[in-house]
């Protein structure tokens, strides 16, 4: 790796996954492709573009997301949440969408549009932290949200996760 075009900076990384979504693929495999793809541009892309965000990686039932501040990741959570719920309740028919969602604030490295370092995968260990349907941050994330922010909060305590 060419040192000269890695970069670094403080980013809020949001990694966002599908709950059960091999089980929903098992059940129906073009019908849940075609909601994950209406869900990314009905709901995820939409709450990530108004909060300035990043999708800087999609994976087949994911996503990470760069923010520039921690309460812009936080408000990005909030909202692509409660559209969730909406937009579930509107394809009842349907197996829903459900998003277990991790942020983390740390220095990311920069390479072609990619990002690495801590930020990523600590972020990726929060989302399975978090219940179908919730958003679990770090301790940095907390940190920057006590500062004039009202989110409603609730303390997992110290968390073991794997290799962190």
């Amino acid at each position: 790796m060419d040192r000269s075009a890695v970069r670094s900076r403080l980013a809020a990384i949001l990694v966002a996954d599908v709950v059960a979504y091999s089980r929903l693929m098992e059940r129906d495999q073009a019908g849940t492709i075609d909601r994950l793809k209406a869900f990314r541009q009905d709901v995820f892309e939409r709450a990530v573009t108004d909060h300035d965000g990043r999708v800087f990686k999609v994976t087949g039932d994911g996503a990470l997301v760069e923010f520039s501040s921690a309460p812009a990741a936080v408000r990005s959570a909030i909202q692509i949440q409660r559209a969730a719920s909406d937009w579930n309740e509107q394809i009842a028919d349907a197996d829903p969408i459900e998003l277990r969602i991790g942020i983390s604030l740390c220095e990311v490295f920069s390479e072609q549009g990619d990002l690495m370092g801590n930020a990523v995968n600590v972020a990726a260990r929060l989302e399975a932290l978090a219940e179908p349907g919730g958003i679990c941050i770090s301790g940095a994330v907390q940190e920057h949200l006590k500062h004039g922010h009202e989110f409603s909060l609730r303390d997992l305590g110290t968390c073991i996760v794997k290799n962190i």
